[in-house]
C-alpha cells in the first residue's frame, strides 16, 4: 500500500489529504494558515491528518505541496528587494511590459552588452560597470539578470551572474534558464519577479522540510509547478517563479480527479483570491501566452488560469456616493475581524465597543494593523522605520497608528514588504453573522458589520442600520463578482467573434439582463452552458448562489474543500526543455541549444543535435527530480518558405518533455 501526503497553504487554511494508492482519500485535515511562518500550519495540519487516519508517519511514501504564497506574494506586491542587471537594451526599454512598475523604488543597472539574433556578440559585456554598481548599492536579497538575446546565447548572462555571486553571494535569476522565447523585456519581467521570490519560497521549502522530518515523515517533498506537474523541493527553490499558480493548479489536477469532469469550468475560492480554468477534455488548458497573475504576464508555463483578488478575506470598501452606496471586495486580503478576535480576545472588543460608542463613523472604524515577526526590515526609510515601531508588536487598531497622511504610504509600504498585516471586515465575517459559519467570533463579526453598516452614503443616511442585512449586502457582492470573474473566463476561452474585451463583455448590461430572461419584445436568455467545479472551503458557502445566478450546474464534490491538497499529490514529474535551430547565412544552421551557439552544415543535423541535447538535458532533470517510467514527447516547429520552386529553411523551435510517475519511498 503506498501513502501519499498532500499539503496546500492557502490564505487563510492550509490542508492536508491522504490518499491510498492513487485511489481513495484516507483522511483530510485543516489547520489556519500562519503567514509569520507557513510551517507552523503545515505541522498543524499534517499532524492532524495522521492523527484522524492513525497512519504512522514512516509510512508516508511521498509528500507533495502546492501554495498560493508565490501568487498570493505578486498579487499583493511583496517580496524580497532585488537587483536588476538589464544588458544590451535600451534605459527606455524598462518601461516594456511592466518592468518599471515591477521593479519600484529596486535598484536597476541598464548594461552595455548582448547579443544578435543570431547569437553573435552585438557589444561586449562591461564587467567594470556591474563591479562599480555592485559596489555602490545596498546588497538586494537576490539580482535578476536579463541580456538580448540570451535565449540565442546566454554568455553574457552566464557571465554576469557569476560576477554578482563572486560579489554578494546572492542568488541570480537568469531569464533565458526560465524561458526559451524571444522577448527580452517579458523575459526581464519573469526573471525579476522570480528573484523577488527566491528568499520566501526558499525559506518555505526549508522549513516545510524541517517540519515534517519533526513529525517522523521522511518521504521525498516535491511541489507543485503552475502547470500542474511536480517538480522536486530543489527546483523549486531555484525557480519559484514556476510556483506561481502552483495552488490553482494543483486544485485543477484535484477536481478531475474527483469528479471526472470532461469539460467543465473550474472556481477555487481561497482566502486571497478566487481562481477560475477551463477542462476540455479532461485536461487543464495551457496559457500559450505565459502565466498571468495581477497585472503581470510572466513567459512562465502555466494554467490557463484568471486570478482574481477575491476570497473569503478580501477587503471590503465602502462606496459612499450614489444614493444606495454599497460594498466591493478585494483584491487584498486581510485579517477577519472574526479571526483577529478569536486570536486577541478583548483588546479587539475593546476597540470596536469604543469605536460603536462614538457618535461619527470613521474609515479607520473596525480596521486594526498587526506587526509580523521575522521579516527583513531592512531598507526601510525613517519615516516607515518609525511607523513599524509604533505598531510594535501588538495589534493597534488602525487610528492609533495613522497620524498624519503621509502615513499612509508608509503603510502601504509595510504591508507591501510583508512586515504587517491589515485586519478589516471580510466576508469570511459575513458568513459568521449570516451562520454560514461558526469557527472564529461571531461576536466579533457582528460588531464589525454593525461598524460598517453606520458609514454615510450619497443620501446622507447610513448604509445599513442592521448587521445581518450589511453582511447579506457583502454576500451579496461576493456572489456577483465570482459570476462575473466566472463569465469573464468563458468569453475569453469561447472567443465568440465579438468586438468587446471579455471583462466588458461579462459585465454587459445585456448580458446582465440575461441572467434574469426577460421575454417581451426581446427576448434576453443568457448564462453558463457549461457546468462550475466549485472547489474551496468556502464554495458550499457562497457558490450554490452563484450557479443559480448564472444559471448552470454547480459541482460541489465531496473533499472539494481539500482539492489543492489533493491534486498536490495525484500530478506527474513533468521537465520541458527547449531550443532553437535558425538559418543565419545560407547554408549554415545555428542550433541555439542550453549552452551556446553550435553551427551545422545541413538542417537535419543539427534537428538531431538540438533534439539529443534536450533530451538529455531534460531526461537528467527528471531523474534527478525522481522520476520514473519516463515518457518522452518531441515537439517541433518548423518554419520554411519557398524561392524559386525550392523550399529553404527559416527557423525551427524544438520541445521536449520528459514525464514519469514520482518514485515512491518504501
Amino acid at each position: 500500500m503506498a501513502v501519499l501526503l498532500g499539503v496546500d497553504t492557502g490564505g487563510t487554511y492550509t490542508d492536508a489529504v491522504l490518499i491510498r494508492d492513487d485511489q481513495e482519500v484516507i483522511a483530510s485535515a485543516k489547520a489556519l494558515t500562519t503567514r509569520q511562518d507557513l510551517a507552523i500550519g503545515i505541522g498543524e495540519a499534517v499532524r492532524a491528518v495522521l492523527d484522524a487516519s492513525g497512519v504512522a508517519p514512516g509510512a508516508v511514501g511521498l509528500a507533495s505541496l502546492s501554495t498560493t504564497l508565490a501568487t498570493n506574494a505578486l498579487v499583493e506586491g511583496q517580496g524580497g528587494r532585488v537587483g536588476l542587471v538589464y544588458v544590451g537594451f535600451r534605459e527606455t526599454d524598462l518601461e516594456s511590459h511592466g518592468l518599471q512598475e515591477a521593479l519600484g523604488p529596486d535598484p536597476a543597472l541598464v548594461l552595455a552588452g548582448g547579443h544578435g539574433h543570431a547569437g553573435t556578440e552585438a557589444a561586449p559585456l562591461d564587467e567594470a560597470a556591474l563591479s562599480a554598481w555592485l559596489e555602490s548599492i545596498e546588497p538586494a536579497s537576490a539580482y535578476a539578470v536579463a541580456a538580448q538575446f540570451a535565449t540565442r546565447n546566454p554568455a553574457h548572462e552566464l557571465r554576469a551572474a557569476q560576477i554578482i555571486r563572486a560579489a554578494t553571494g546572492r542568488p541570480v535569476s537568469m531569464s533565458h534558464e526560465l524561458s526559451a522565447r524571444l522577448n527580452g523585456p517579458k523575459r526581464a519581467l519573469t526573471a525579476l519577479l522570480n528573484a523577488r521570490l527566491i528568499g520566501m519560497i526558499a525559506a518555505l521549502i526549508a522549513r516545510a522540510q524541517h517540519t515534517l522530518v519533526d513529525l517522523g515523515v521522511t518521504a521525498p517533498l516535491m511541489v507543485v509547478r503552475g502547470d500542474g506537474a511536480l517538480i522536486s523541493a530543489e527546483q523549486a527553490c531555484a525557480r519559484p517563479i514556476e510556483t506561481i499558480l502552483s495552488g490553482p493548479a494543483a486544485s485543477i489536477v484535484g477536481a478531475r480527479w474527483l469528479t471526472g469532469a470532461e469539460t467543465a469550468l473550474v472556481s477555487d475560492i481561497g482566502g486571497t483570491t478566487t481562481d477560475v480554468a477551463v477542462l476540455r477534455d479532461g485536461k487543464p488548458m495551457i496559457d500559450p501566452a505565459g502565466a498571468r497573475v495581477g497585472s503581470w504576464r510572466t513567459m512562465v508555463e502555466a494554467v490557463a488560469m484568471r486570478t482574481t483578488g477575491l476570497g473569503g478575506d478580501s477587503e471590503v470598501h465602502v462606496q459612499e456616493t450614489g444614493l444606495q452606496g454599497g460594498v466591493t471586495l478585494g483584491p487584498r486580503r486581510v485579517i477577519p475581524i472574526s479571526l483577529l478576535a478569536h486570536e486577541m480576545g478583548g483588546l479587539v472588543h475593546n476597540a470596536l465597543d469604543e469605536q460603536l460608542r462614538r457618535e461619527t463613523p470613521n474609515e479607520q472604524d473596525a480596521v486594526f494593523v498587526r506587526a509580523v515577526a521575522g521579516v527583513d526590515a531592512s531598507g526601510l526609510s525613517t519615516k516607515e522605520a518609525d511607523l513599524l515601531a509604533r505598531v510594535a508588536e501588538d495589534v493597534q487598531p488602525l487610528s492609533r497608528i495613522l497620524k498624519a497622511r503621509l502615513d499612509r504610504a508608509g503603510l502601504r509600504r509595510l504591508v507591501a514588504r510583508g512586515l504587517v498585516q491589515l485586519a478589516g471586515p471580510t466576508p469570511s465575517d459575513a458568513a459568521h453573522v449570516l451562520g454560514s459559519l461558526t469557527v472564529w467570533d461571531a461576536q466579533a463579526a457582528t460588531k464589525a458589520m454593525r461598524i460598517l453598516g453606520r458609514r454615510r452614503i450619497g443620501t446622507g443616511g447610513r448604509l445599513c442600520s442592521d448587521p445581518h442585512g450589511m453582511a447579506q449586502k457583502i454576500v451579496d457582492q461576493l456572489t456577483r463578482q465570482t459570476g462575473l470573474a466566472l463569465l469573464e473566463t468563458a468569453f475569453a476561452e469561447e472567443d465568440p467573434g465579438f468586438h468587446l474585451p471579455a471583462a466588458e463583455l461579462a459585465a454587459h448590461e445585456i448580458m446582465q439582463a440575461g441572467l434574469t430572461p426577460h421575454q417581451g419584445l426581446l427576448r434576453i436568455d443568457t448564462g453558463l452552458n457549461v457546468p462550475v467545479v466549485g472547489l474551496g472551503a468556502s464554495a458550499a458557502g457562497y457558490y450554490p448562489a452563484v450557479g443559480e445566478k448564472l444559471r448552470c450546474r454547480m459541482i460541489l464534490p465531496a473533499h472539494g474543500g481539500v482539492a489543492n491538497a489533493i491534486g498536490a499529490v495525484v500530478g506527474r514529474i513533468s521537465v520541458r526543455k527547449s531550443g532553437t535551430i535558425s538559418c543565419p547565412s545560407e547554408g549554415l544552421y545555428r542550433v541555439h541549444g542550453p549552452h551556446g551557439p553550435q553551427d551545422f552544415s545541413d538542417p537535419q543535423t543539427g534537428l538531431a543535435e538540438l533534439r539529443d541535447l534536450l533530451e538529455q538535458s531534460a531526461t537528467e532533470a527528471a531523474i534527478k527530480a525522481g522520476a520514473l517510467d519516463l515518457h518522452i514527447a518531441v515537439q517541433e516547429d518548423s518554419k520554411t518558405v519557398t524561392v524559386e520552386a525550392r523550399e529553404v529553411f527559416i527557423e525551427a523551435h524544438v520541445t521536449v518533455e520528459v514525464s514519469g510517475r514520482p518514485r515512491i519511498a518504501e
